[in-house]
C-alpha cells in the first residue's frame, strides 16, 4: 500500500478479502517439521487444477480454517466429469442445428419453465453472494443446481423428448438446454476456469472467451414460482416412490402400480406430467386422486409437498 502510493499516489487495491489456513486432515498446519505439507502440483497432476480449485472454495468461510482431504479433491474431479459428460451430451444434440429462442416462452412444457427459473434464481443468488464475498456458499449453490437440477432430473426429464423427432417440443428442449448450459457455465467459471472455458469454445457463443463474456443477469419473467412448486412436487413425488421400492426391495426393471392423493393446485399438474412419474418412478399405473379421497389400504404410503404417495403392497410382491 505504501509503495502504490508512493510511486502513483494510488491505492492499489480497495478491498481485503483475509481466509484461513489450508490444514491436513488431522486439522494440524501444515510445515516442513512435521512433513505434512501438501504439493499443489502434485494434486493438479493427480486431479486437475480446476478440482483443486473447486475443493478449497466449497464449504470455505472467510476467516474460517479448513481440513485437506484427498477424498475432497477426488469428488471435485467427479464433479468436473459429470459437468463434461452432461455437456457432451447436450452439444450432441446441438450438432447441425440452429437454435432459436421460442416465440412464445409462455408455451415452453413445465421442465422448461422449471429448469429457467431455477437457473434466473441461482444466477440472482449467486450474484449477491459473490458481491458479498461469500464465495463458498455461492459455488455450492452452482454445484448444487449443475449436479441435482440439471443433470439428474432436467436432462433426464427431457431425453425423451430429445429423441423423438416428431415432437413439437424438441426444439424448446434444445434451446433450453443450451441457454441453461452456457449460463451455468458462466456461473461456475471463476471456480473451475479451465473445463468451462473448454466447453465453452465448443458451444456456440458471443464471446471471443467465457472470461471475457457478458456475467448473466436474472431475469424476473422468467422466475415461475408455480413450475418450481409443481416440479418440486413431482420430483419429491419421485423421489418417495424410489426410497419405497428400496426399502422392500423392489427389482429396479419391474414396474408397479402407484396412487397419488394430491391437492387441488397440484392435480391436474400431475395429470399432465404423469410421463415423468411414470418413467423416472418405474411405474405401470398411476391413479391420481383429490386429497379428500378414501385412502388406499395395504399399501406403502409417504407423504411429500402437497401429495401423499400410496404403492400397494400387491404390485410389490
Amino acid at each position: 500500500v505504501f509503495s502504490a502510493l508512493e510511486q502513483t499516489g494510488e491505492t492499489p487495491f480497495h478491498h481485503v478479502l483475509i481466509h484461513g489456513l489450508v490444514r491436513d486432515s488431522q486439522g494440524r498446519k501444515m510445515s516442513k517439521s512435521l512433513g505434512n505439507g501438501i504439493d499443489p502440483l502434485e494434486v493438479i497432476d493427480k486431479y486437475g487444477a480446476d478440482a483443486l480449485r473447486l475443493t478449497l472454495m466449497t464449504g470455505n468461510a472467510p476467516g474460517n480454517d479448513m481440513r485437506f482431504y484427498w477424498e475432497r479433491v477426488e469428488s471435485s474431479r467427479n464433479f468436473a466429469n459429470k459437468i463434461w459428460n452432461a455437456s457432451r451430451f447436450i452439444m450432441m444434440n446441438l450438432e447441425g442445428k440452429t437454435v432459436t429462442a421460442p416465440e412464445d416462452l409462455n408455451a415452453l412444457c413445465n421442465e422448461d419453465k422449471w429448469i429457467l427459473s431455477r437457473l434466473n434464481t441461482v444466477i440472482r443468488d449467486v450474484t449477491e453472494n459473490m458481491d458479498k464475498y461469500e464465495l463458498g456458499i455461492a459455488v455450492q449453490k452452482v454445484y448444487d443446481f449443475l449436479w441435482d437440477e440439471l443433470c439428474d432430473w432436467y436432462i433426464e426429464m427431457v431425453k425423451p423428448r430429445l429423441w423423438n423427432d416428431g415432437d413439437t417440443t424438441k426444439a424448446a428442449a434444445i434451446w433450453t438446454l443450451k441457454t441453461v448450459l452456457i449460463n451455468s457455465l458462466k456461473l461456475l467459471h471463476p471456480y473451475m476456469p479451465f473445463i468451462t472455458e473448454e466447453i465453452y469454445q465448443c458451444l456456440p457463443h458471443e464471446a471471443e472467451s467465457i472470461m471475457i463474456s457478458k456475467w448473466p443477469e436474472a431475469d424476473e419473467a422468467l422466475m415461475d414460482d408455480e413450475a418450481e412448486r409443481l416440479m418440486g412436487a413431482i420430483m419429491e413425488s419421485i423421489k418417495a416412490i424410489r426410497n419405497m421400492r428400496a426399502e422392500v426391495n423392489v427389482p429396479p426393471g419391474k414396474k408397479v402400480p402407484a396412487i397419488m392423493l394430491a391437492a387441488a393446485d397440484l392435480k391436474d399438474g400431475i395429470e399432465a406430467n404423469a410421463d415423468y412419474i411414470h418413467l423416472m418412478g418405474a411405474i405401470s399405473e398411476l391413479t391420481v386422486l383429490a386429497d379428500n379421497a378414501a385412502k388406499p389400504e395395504n399399501a406403502m404410503a409417504a407423504v411429500v409437498a402437497g401429495i401423499e404417495v400410496y404403492l400397494p403392497l400387491a404390485g410389490l410382491r
